[in-house]
């Protein structure tokens, strides 16, 4: 292993947009010198061996993790307790254990308990994806540029977390440290909660008489098509996520519904002054996001 790599064998099970991404992004950095990808569905891991090698594929978890140095979850965050209650007893001494899941308290209480004191666990999310999902979806540069949070709740030695953070950059991503109940609750305004109302508002088009549903699908303008983009992201997924953050959810979006009631009051009684201050505050924040290049 050269010297420039944090670990000779990584270990990727999960083989959907993320965990596809990342297993492409290992290979073109040459992040490692053993790759080795695991899925459940016989399917997803045909389609795997046509964007990978074939030699890449496993067919087991026992398989997978076997020798692994870095072993990482690209898994929903409601199958997280089974998979590392599956792996626990595989792992080898002074492995590192990531995932890669948008919440990350409920992904702690159900990994935790399965990982022995000579077991690194290192929770993280990469805060990059699109609405695709599955193998064909991913692609190497996902994560160039994007911030991958790293969620450590506990004393982790500096030379682990600097082999991490090592191998995390050099997927082109940013590195940033939380802790867990400032992630969830970051997560759940800035992602979370925006899935949660593209899903309703395209269900609430869904709704509609036929005629007006079509119409509605014919004349889509931007803002209806940026949601529905969204809203087509993996069903799956964001069950879980709603499911496993729904304490920070629930508070965002009575926040939420307050500042709508607001808005709804401005619109009755044709408070203009009110309704252009809350549209150029808004912008500014749209301003800075750009800025920041975390709008793509």
């Amino acid at each position: 292993m050269s010297d420039k790599k944090s670990y000779k064998t990584v270990a990727i099970i999960g083989g959907g947009l993320i965990g596809t991404s990342l297993s492409l992004s290992i290979k073109k950095n040459n992040l490692c010198d053993v790759i080795k990808v695991y899925d459940s569905n016989i399917q997803v891991r045909k389609k795997l061996k046509e964007r990978l090698s074939p030699n890449e594929i496993y067919e087991s978890l026992e398989e997978t993790v076997f020798d692994a140095d870095l072993v990482v979850l690209c898994i929903p965050v409601g199958s997280m307790k089974e998979v590392a209650k599956s792996i626990s007893k595989l792992l080898k001494d002074g492995c590192i254990l990531t995932d890669t899941g948008s919440t990350k308290n409920s992904v702690i209480k159900d990994v935790k308990p399965y990982i022995s004191q000579n077991i690194w666990f290192i929770p993280s999310h990469p805060l990059a994806g699109t609405e695709n999902s599955g193998p064909e979806a991913g692609f190497p540069e996902l994560f160039k540029g994007k911030y991958w949070v790293i969620v450590p709740y506990y004393s982790i030695p500096n030379e682990v977390m600097d082999n991490f953070s090592k191998f995390l950059s050099g997927s082109g991503a940013i590195t940033e440290i939380m802790k867990p109940e400032y992630h969830d609750k970051i997560l759940a305004i800035t992602s979370h909660l925006p899935h949660l109302i593209a899903y309703t508002i395209v269900g609430t088009a869904t709704d509609l008489e036929d005629q007006t549903k079509y119409d509605v699908v014919r004349f889509s303008a931007t803002g209806f098509r940026d949601f529905t983009r969204i809203a087509s992201s993996d069903p799956i997924m964001w069950r879980d996520v709603f499911l496993n953050n729904k304490g920070a959810v629930l508070e965002m979006l009575q926040r939420f519904t307050e500042d709508l009631t607001y808005l709804q009051r401005a619109i009755r009684w044709a408070e203009g002054d009110k309704l252009e201050d809350l549209f150029t505050k808004t912008r500014e924040i749209r301003r800075s996001i750009i800025k920041e290049g975390q709008d793509k």
